[in-house]
């Protein structure tokens, strides 16, 4: 039986000698003001307890790994519409790339990129009225935080500098693929992107896919088959152009943010985060990338 709480520990002492390497994000102004030298790593087991080291209680902006949770809340509506707008397939390219993009008639590759993630936004915004309170109720709910909430000054900073995603959002608007305003559902997107939790919290959350859709409460709000094609869509599209990469050397489900935060599950058995700010080319954490892959190697776990 795996102790994880010792593995917590030798986790963080095998990261200790790197945390700080990478570069933030500084394409997002407020997310290139993050000390880069923290590191915060928690495991959640399916009983319910949590194990953490290091910085486990400083909280970061989910940014990308948001849309893991998008999805499910989307997929939990029991309309299959939205795969009529977004495909299921890993992207190769950047995660906001136009080219592919308006190759392939504003259809993005996977819900998981930043053109896909905004499509998502745009139909539960659609379908909802309030894409962002769908979403934080659903993060209260799992990490058990009544006060978790959108980080106002990384919003902002989101909001002024997202140019690239408006030109993704306006490409899809000319190809008929975007169902409100674009700056409505950008809004919302902006917003979501910018929650902040604490890998503790985090780990907490990625239960819900830990447990094949079942909630904090009990409450069932995926159907075991929508968790597992959440969950699949993470081990192909989760973290970037390097999902392949992943897959090979941690072999488990992920989805990363350029927050600095990764989520990984290991179905049936618990959900882990580990954050670090520094990025590597790929837009992944340097650190939350090799606590992840020591986190298998010490576990021995994979789905493979």
């Amino acid at each position: 039986m795996v102790d994880l709480a010792d593995a917590a520990r030798r986790v963080l002492d095998a990261i200790r000698p790197h945390i700080g390497e990478g570069k933030v994000a500084t394409y997002i102004p407020a997310l290139g003001n993050v000390d880069p030298h923290q590191f915060g790593f928690a495991v959640a087991g399916i009983d319910g307890t949590v194990h953490g080291a290091g910085d486990q209680d400083v909280r970061f902006s989910l940014q990308s790994v948001s849309k893991v949770f998008t999805l499910a809340l989307a997929l939990s509506r029991g309309d299959e519409a939205i795969w009529r707008r977004v495909h299921r397939e890993p992207s190769g390219t950047a995660f906001n790339s136009l080219f592919q993009l308006e190759f392939e008639h504003g259809i993005p590759r996977n819900p998981l990129i930043n053109a896909g993630a905004i499509v998502v936004t745009d139909q539960l915004l659609a379908e909802t009225g309030d894409a962002l309170g769908l979403l934080r109720d659903l993060l209260r709910a799992e990490t058990g935080n009544p006060d978790l909430d959108v980080d106002r000054v990384i919003a902002a900073s989101e909001s002024e500098t997202g140019h690239r995603n408006r030109a993704l959002a306006h490409l899809m608007a000319s190809f008929g693929n975007m169902r409100n305003p674009v700056e409505q559902t950008l809004d919302h997107y902006f917003r979501q992107c910018s929650i902040t939790v604490s890998v503790t919290e985090l780990a907490r959350a990625g239960l819900l896919l830990a447990r094949h859709g079942l909630q904090a409460d009990g409450s069932r709000l995926l159907s075991p088959q929508d968790a597992r094609r959440v969950v699949s869509i993470m081990l192909t599209c989760g973290a970037y152009d390097a999902a392949g990469e992943f897959a090979y050397r941690i072999g488990l489900p992920c989805k990363s943010g350029v927050g600095g935060g990764i989520l990984a599950i290991v179905p049936d058995r618990c959900a882990v985060a580990a954050w670090g700010p520094g990025l590597d080319a790929q837009g992944n954490s340097v650190t939350a990338t090799l606590a992840l892959g020591t986190f298998g190697s010490i576990t021995g776990w994979s789905i493979f």
